[in-house]
C-alpha cells in the first residue's frame, strides 16, 4: 500500500471514529434528556399508595427533579396537563408541602416582591395577562395535541383574583392551601416569564415590549 493511499484510509477511518463518538455522545445526551414524555411515564408507571414513607419521599423527590429540569415551556404543558394530579391527590400535607417547595418556579420570591409593590389596579391587569397567557397556551396545546384530552386551562376564580390583588401574593400565598399554591404556580410562573421578557414591567408604571 502506498504512502499515499495509506494515508487517505487513515484519515477515513479517523474521520469515521471521530464521527460515531460524536454520534454515541449525542445518542447518550439525547437518552439522558428529560421530555414531558418521560415525565408522563414515570407518573403513570409509580403508585404512591404501594410504596413505603422512605420510597415514596424518594419518588416525590425525582418527580420533582424531573419537572425542574424541563425547559419552561415543556414545565408549562406538564402543569397545564397536570401530569401529577394523581400523585397530588395521594399525598400528605406534608408531602405536598415538600413537593410544592421543590417544584416552584426559580425566581418566584422576586416575583412575589415585585408584585406586592404593584397598586392593586396593575396587581390585577398582571393577573388578567397571566391568565390569558396560560389559556392561550393551553388552547395551543390542545390544538396541536399536545395533551392528552381538550382541558380549559388552569384559572384562578375572580374572587380569587380579586383577594391577590387585594392583599397581595405574599400574604395570599403564605395562608393558601397546598392544593391553591399548586394552581397558582403556573400563574406565577407565567407572570415571572412576562417580567423576564419585558411584556411587563413589575412595580413600574406601565408595560412595554422588546424589539
Amino acid at each position: 500500500m502506498s504512502p499515499r493511499y495509506k494515508f487517505l484510509v487513515y484519515g477515513v477511518a479517523s474521520f469515521l471514529a471521530v464521527w460515531v463518538i460524536a454520534f454515541g455522545v449525542y445518542q447518550f445526551a439525547a437518552s439522558r434528556k428529560v421530555t414531558v414524555d418521560k415525565v408522563r411515564s414515570y407518573a403513570e408507571s409509580v403508585d404512591l399508595s404501594r410504596l413505603s414513607a422512605a420510597e415514596r419521599a424518594k419518588a416525590i423527590a425525582r418527580l420533582a427533579e424531573m419537572l425542574n429540569a424541563l425547559s419552561y415551556d415543556e414545565r408549562r404543558e406538564a402543569r397545564l396537563g397536570r401530569l401529577w394530579e394523581k400523585w397530588f391527590a395521594q399525598m400528605t400535607d406534608e408531602e405536598r408541602a415538600k413537593f410544592i417547595e421543590l417544584t416552584m418556579p426559580t425566581g418566584f420570591k422576586q416575583t412575589i416582591a415585585a408584585f406586592e409593590k404593584m397598586p392593586e389596579e396593575k396587581r390585577q391587569r398582571a393577573i388578567n395577562e397571566a391568565l390569558r397567557g396560560l389559556r392561550d397556551a393551553q388552547a395551543q396545546m390542545n390544538k396541536s395535541g399536545g395533551l392528552p384530552a381538550p382541558t380549559n386551562a388552569p384559572a384562578l376564580s375572580e374572587d380569587l383574583q380579586k383577594q391577590i390583588a387585594t392583599i397581595g401574593l405574599k400574604t395570599f400565598y403564605s395562608d393558601s392551601s397546598a392544593q391553591t399554591k399548586a394552581e397558582l404556580a403556573p400563574v406565577l410562573e407565567e407572570m415571572q416569564r412576562m417580567m423576564e421578557s419585558g411584556r411587563f414591567t413589575f412595580g413600574g408604571g406601565g408595560g412595554r415590549r422588546e424589539h
